[in-house]
């Protein structure tokens, strides 16, 4: 690179370099315009960049792209920037509790439809009855349209970089698996008597997926936690709200992201498999245990025994 000559008079209103001031230059840095020297500078796609914005843009590059891995990310999916997933499950969301209120006639009393009741998650109308498609079909309904419209914003900003970086078929599993949680956690600790409803177990699956995903490619996860801290203290100051249902659904989402993204490569698929299959089949144990004891508890309820709800 040689800096092309210039008349004396020319010369003297040159600016310097902005590394070497006793140097005039007629050159300038491309990305931030400053005048630079030929020893300051380098090629660049388009023109020269100073020794700066060369330092900065490769900074930036590894920020911008840190869980991708030549055609891959870290998780195995394919490269990606277009969520499909996570627009389908809230239409799926939405569409269902437009029947409900439909059936219900009132748009924040919707729980009041024939639909909700047979889908909520009834933990004693799932041990009297055996209703367990309840344990999934709860976590698609919600009361009223706040309660929606609070899990399905959580679950778009979530949703979008997970799929992205999971993959649509990795996403799904996680959002099923971490909605199984929930509504495992409920049935196995919480109330016989209780009923739930909502998509927060899935949608806390996610929070702690984010944070195992912030942890792998490390990131600052405060970001993170904070929002998994004020979620809970939320939960907990909030009437109504089941704290068993988020928790489970965060402690299992976070293991089965784990498996997503620290599998090593090679058998990275049969990980993730093993650990969701693994996953699942212990939460079917837990509730197929907790079944068995909660027969006793439902018989001593007045009025409910075996077969009859």
């Amino acid at each position: 690179m040689t800096q092309p000559p210039y008349p004396p008079h020319q010369q003297e209103a040159l600016p310097g370099c902005w590394w070497h001031p006793n140097r005039q230059t007629g050159l300038r840095c491309v990305r931030c315009n400053r005048p630079a020297c030929p020893d300051c500078l380098r090629d660049a796609p388009v023109g020269y960049q100073c020794v700066d914005c060369v330092h900065a843009g490769a900074r930036e590059s590894r920020v911008r792209r840190p869980a991708f891995r030549g055609s891959r990310t870290v998780a195995g999916a394919p490269v990606s920037t277009r969520a499909v997933v996570t627009p389908l499950l809230i239409a799926v969301n939405v569409l269902v509790y437009l029947v409900t209120a439909a059936q219900a006639g009132e748009m924040m009393q919707n729980q009041r439809s024939e639909v909700f009741f047979d889908g909520m998650l009834w933990p004693l109308r799932v041990v009297v009855t055996d209703e367990w498609w309840r344990l999934l079909t709860s976590g698609f309904l919600h009361y009223g349209l706040l309660h929606l419209a609070m899990n399905m914003l959580a679950l778009w900003i979530l949703g979008r970089d997970l799929e992205v970086l999971l993959g649509k078929i990795r996403f799904l599993a996680l959002y099923l698996v971490s909605l199984l949680g929930g509504s495992t956690a409920v049935f196995v600790f919480g109330d016989l008597t209780s009923a739930v409803a909502g998509a927060s177990g899935a949608v806390y699956g996610l929070m702690g997926a984010l944070l195992v995903a912030v942890l792998r490619l490390k990131l600052n996860p405060s970001s993170a936690i904070g929002i998994i801290v004020l979620n809970l203290v939320l939960t907990v100051t909030i009437p109504g709200i089941s704290l068993l249902g988020h928790l489970g659904g965060l402690i299992i989402g976070a293991l089965a992201m784990v498996a997503m993204v620290y599998a090593p490569a090679k058998q990275r698929t049969a990980y993730q498999v093993g650990t969701l299959v693994f996953l699942t089949l212990a939460m079917v144990g837990l509730i197929v245990y907790r079944d068995g004891a909660a027969v006793a508890e439902a018989c001593a309820i007045p009025g409910v025994c075996l077969g009859v709800a």
